[in-house]
């Protein structure tokens, strides 16, 4: 008999192996950047979110502090979650050493086509960026997942606790981005769930924005945290 989609997701959850790790690596960090693709997002919200983020990678301030690094350059690549066991990963790892390419990296994030998701499965997008830090084409001293959204996880094949302790057993750090939602009435504020259930590793932090026009803000003193 074929195993079921979340047998299989269930299993891949099960198998610990370390992400790309050297003496001499590439860049010093591996960063996957995850936003809120579900649902709930409008298309103001969405543009919001992807303007957010180029601009947070842009800014003076984090090219300056990659330019501090020892390899001077970090990979980063950004996916879109939201549904169960299909979540988005919109562009691959790419190579950020300088204002060239983060420009570059920004247009095409633009740029990219949204892919409409349905309802917030945390959990497997955690465990495809796990997968994606695995694979990744270049060597690190660091790796971390960067989660944003405004919402809890729902509706993973695996639950985000779950994929959380395959990632910190790869030496993996995620941290969160805990967007407010406006009106949203939560028996447990959505940045403590996130502390709870979501993030982990050396470091792990939560971070809040108060609304969607906050998270450039957000992101931005994220990425100097987490690069730094």
């Amino acid at each position: 008999m074929m195993p079921t989609r979340r047998q299989m997701l269930a299993g891949a959850t099960a198998t610990l192996a370390a992400p790309a790790r050297a003496q001499s690596p590439d860049v010093d960090l591996l960063l996957y950047l995850l936003n809120d693709g579900s649902g709930s997002i409008d298309a103001d919200e969405y543009r919001l979110q992807r303007e957010g983020t180029a601009a947070a990678l842009e800014h003076p301030q984090v090219l300056a502090a990659i330019g501090r690094l020892r390899t001077r350059a970090i990979a980063v690549a950004y996916g879109e979650w939201g549904t169960p066991g299909a979540p988005e990963a919109i562009l691959p790892w790419t190579r950020i050493g300088g204002p060239d390419d983060v420009a570059a990296f920004a247009g095409r994030l633009l740029d990219a086509p949204r892919r409409f998701l349905s309802y917030n499965a945390i959990g497997d997008a955690l465990s495809m960026a796990t997968d994606m830090i695995r694979s990744a084409p270049f060597r690190a001293s660091r790796a971390t997942i960067d989660l944003a959204g405004d919402g809890p996880d729902m509706r993973s094949l695996v639950p985000a606790a779950a994929a959380r302790e395959r990632a910190v057993a790869m030496g993996i750090t995620i941290n969160a981005l805990a967007i407010q939602a406006e009106g949203a009435a939560r028996a447990t504020p959505l940045g403590q769930h996130y502390e709870a259930n979501v993030i982990g590793g050396p470091n792990a932090f939560v971070v809040s924005a108060r609304d969607r026009t906050d998270f450039a803000h957000a992101i931005f003193n994220k990425l100097v945290r987490e690069i730094s």
